[in-house]
């Protein structure tokens, strides 16, 4: 059976390439889109519930439009879903993406003027000029030059980048600096340093890195997986994780979260990944 969030196909459309695997009214190539808002809900369905979230700058390939929404395959992870029609722009090649937590858009390039958005560590932008303080967006938006990196480069611990998100309210589905869950911040922290990875906790298990023993010993960077869950090792006693326990990003003991979340019902740890990295 096909898994619905990596399947871009919805019954009234599917991709081409879909074509003699599932049952849909048309099939259609797809076209190209970007994300044009801050944060953007990736829903199951139109006005449906939140499956995850895209950021401002992300590709999507648009392969229909119904009820207001656009059904999209995100180019960052495959996952599909609906976004609000309202939310898409038109497809252009970002240069820069934000390296920090959060930063603000300005009008202009003045730290006094009233910031017109926020913008989550992800986002990624078209820059058109790079002075030493503002960078100035293509839409003529301002961003401060420190809080972006080149596409292409990237980021070297997913650990380190894990606790930016300290603090950090959790959301069920969240994607960003406002509110994240636990597949939302593995993620976000493999994203940045360039290694590829899935939306969801269950598809990182199966997707992202090299088995280890669930038991440990584990190193920084190493990734636990109970069911429905995940957390980053920052070493062989500490990890991180956004955990609806605390409702926020938080450092725990590994031994102490894994005795707490069995104690709660959540089972032990089933499995173990290791991160390549550099």
């Amino acid at each position: 059976m096909s898994d619905r969030r990596l399947t871009p196909a919805n019954g009234r459309v599917a991709h081409v390439s879909l074509r003699g695997s599932v049952t849909a009214d048309r099939f259609v190539p797809g076209e190209p889109a970007r994300i044009a808002v801050p944060l953007a809900d990736l829903l199951a369905a139109p006005n449906g519930a939140r499956d995850r979230q895209v950021l401002m700058g992300d590709a999507v390939l648009v392969l229909d439009r119904h009820q207001d929404h656009a059904f999209v395959r995100a180019d960052k992870d495959g996952y599909c879903g609906y976004v609000q029609e309202a939310a898409l722009g038109d497809a252009r090649p970002a240069t820069h993406w934000v390296s920090v937590p959060a930063t603000h858009v300005y009008a202009a390039p003045d730290i006094k003027t009233k910031e017109t958005s926020l913008l989550s560590l992800g986002a990624r932008l078209s820059i058109a000029e790079t002075g030493d303080r503002f960078a100035r967006t293509v839409d003529g938006d301002h961003v401060l030059a420190r809080h972006l990196l080149p596409i292409g480069k990237h980021a070297e611990d997913p650990a380190a980048i894990a606790e930016l998100f300290l603090g950090t309210p959790y959301l069920w589905g969240g994607n960003s600096r406002s509110g994240i869950d636990c597949s939302g911040l593995a993620q976000a922290a493999l994203l940045a340093c360039g290694i590829p990875c899935p939306g969801d906790s269950d598809l990182q298990a199966e997707g992202v890195g090299v088995d280890i023993a669930a038991t440990g010993p584990f190193r920084r960077n190493d990734l636990l997986f109970w069911k429905g869950h995940v957390a980053i090792a920052l070493g062989q006693e500490r990890m991180i994780h956004a955990t609806g326990h605390y409702m926020a990003v938080v450092i725990e003991g590994i031994h102490e979260a894994i005795g707490r979340i069995a104690a709660q019902g959540g089972g032990p740890v089933i499995r173990a990944k290791r991160i390549v990295t550099g």
